[in-house]
C-alpha cells in the first residue's frame, strides 16, 4: 500500500464502501424545524451515554442546530430515501412536505423511524474539513418493528432482505 494520493472524489468513493445507517438531526430553531441528514452517526459511550456524528465545518444547518439546547436524532427507516435526500439538500425549507413533531424541549423527531434520541450537544472536535459533534443522550424511544435505511456505495439500500434490494442512487 502506498501513501494516499487520492482525490476527494476517490476518497468519498472508497469511504462509501462502509455501509452505514442514516440519521436526521433536527430541532426547532426560531420556532421552525431545522434539520440535516448524517450517515456518520455512531454510539460512543454508555457511561455517560454519548453518541456522535460528523458535520461539514461549512454547514450552515449545523451552525444553527449547535446553538439550541436540545436535538432530536431520528434513525431513518428503509422507506425514507426521499426524506433523506430532502434533509441532505440545500433547500431553504427542507420540511415543506415532511411530517414531524417537536418535543417540549424543542427537539424535532420524524414519525416512522427506527429510533428517536433526544440529545444535547456535549462537545465538538475539529477533524479536518468536518467537526465531530458529541451528543449527550437525554432520552430514547424505540420502534423495533421498523427496518433501517442503509447507505452504501452512494446508494440507499435495505438491510437483510432475501431479495436483491431496489438500489436508489443517493444524489438528487
Amino acid at each position: 500500500m502506498q501513501a494516499s494520493q487520492e482525490t476527494p472524489e476517490e476518497l468519498r468513493r472508497a469511504f462509501g464502501h462502509l455501509p452505514s445507517g442514516v440519521v436526521a438531526v433536527c430541532a426547532l430553531v426560531g420556532g421552525r424545524p431545522v434539520g440535516m441528514a448524517a450517515s456518520s452517526f455512531v454510539p460512543v459511550s454508555l457511561k455517560p451515554p454519548l453518541v456522535s456524528f460528523c458535520a461539514a465545518r461549512t454547514s450552515r444547518t449545523w451552525e444553527a442546530l449547535r446553538q439550541v439546547p436540545s436535538l432530536g436524532v431520528s434513525v431513518l427507516a428503509e422507506d425514507h430515501a426521499t426524506l433523506c435526500r430532502a434533509l441532505a439538500s440545500s433547500a431553504e425549507d427542507r420540511f415543506a412536505d415532511v411530517r414531524w413533531q417537536a418535543g417540549e424541549s424543542g427537539a424535532v423527531f420524524l414519525p416512522g423511524t427506527v429510533l428517536w434520541l433526544e440529545c444535547a450537544l456535549d462537545s465538538e472536535v475539529e477533524a479536518g474539513d468536518h467537526v465531530i459533534a458529541v451528543l449527550r443522550l437525554r432520552g430514547t424511544a424505540l420502534f423495533p418493528q421498523v427496518r433501517p435505511l442503509v447507505f452504501h456505495q452512494g446508494h440507499f439500500e435495505r438491510l437483510g432482505s432475501s431479495q436483491p434490494p431496489a438500489r436508489t442512487h443517493a444524489s438528487a
